[in-house]
């Protein structure tokens, strides 16, 4: 994890360009407001470069990002309703309490070890008033298993920069766990420049019995599990699964 996304990071926003985080908050805030949530103040693990936040924030919640990479901290403007900062979920502690805490797109999948997962629920859990709900989606096994990762390349134009992105994966059966190895060709439009990235992003993916052994042991109960985005019974086909977990 050290590192990662300091150099990826400078073109995430370019990358990601055609996710619909404005369909994600929709689907989040109406999750929240299904589950009952008290009120709008939110903490974020692994903000990024805080587009999640700042369109909570114009729906009139109040989010305080946590983001690791210090690339994308830096490109992570604080607006009304928005701030982050730099900091590790395993190991941040504000001394102040939360309505809810969100993990979007599989934040907590980077967690790879069974101490670094329970690390990141715990101050997780720390930070949350009684009754308040960690949201989060995570890769899910039997999506895993079924379907398998495989090489996916993609081609992009923007802000002067033309980028091709190679996906590599590699599963690693025993340990639930799956190294995507991306390789970023990037090239400067104006100036012809180009270079080479190369990241190695393991990724653990989960099970729902994993997933409430973990949750117990961090002091949660589960409320939902959903496929993410559709809300749908998780299955063989849900690749993105969302947990609801509430603190008593």
């Amino acid at each position: 994890m050290a590192g990662l996304f300091d150099t990826y990071g400078r073109y995430y926003d370019l990358l990601y360009g055609d996710k619909d985080y404005a369909g994600e908050v929709d689907y989040i805030h109406r999750l929240l407001d299904r589950h009952g949530l008290g009120g709008r103040e939110v903490l974020e693990f692994g903000s990024g470069t805080g587009r999640h936040g700042r369109l909570l924030g114009d729906r009139g919640y109040q989010v305080t990002g946590i983001e690791r990479s210090a690339e994308m901290a830096g490109q992570a403007a604080s607006t009304e309703g928005f701030v982050c900062q730099q900091g590790d979920i395993r190991e941040i502690r504000l001394g102040r309490t939360f309505d809810a805490v969100l993990a979007l797109f599989h934040v907590l999948s980077y967690q790879v070890t069974n101490a670094d997962v329970q690390a990141a629920m715990m101050r997780a859990a720390e930070h949350l008033r009684p009754g308040g709900l960690f949201v989060f989606d995570v890769w899910y096994t039997p999506a895993v298993y079924t379907q398998k990762p495989e090489v996916r390349v993609k081609h992009l134009l923007g802000d002067g920069i033309e980028a091709t992105r190679i996906a590599e994966p590699m599963l690693y059966h025993n340990e639930n766990r799956v190294d995507v190895r991306y390789t970023l060709f990037i090239r400067d439009l104006d100036t012809g420049v180009s270079q080479t990235i190369t990241e190695t992003h393991a990724m653990r993916h989960f099970s729902l019995p994993e997933l409430d052994l973990l949750a117990s042991a961090t002091g949660f109960e589960r409320r939902g599990a959903e496929a993410f985005l559709t809300g749908e019974s998780p299955s063989e086909t849900t690749w993105g699964l969302c947990l609801i977990l509430r603190k008593p």
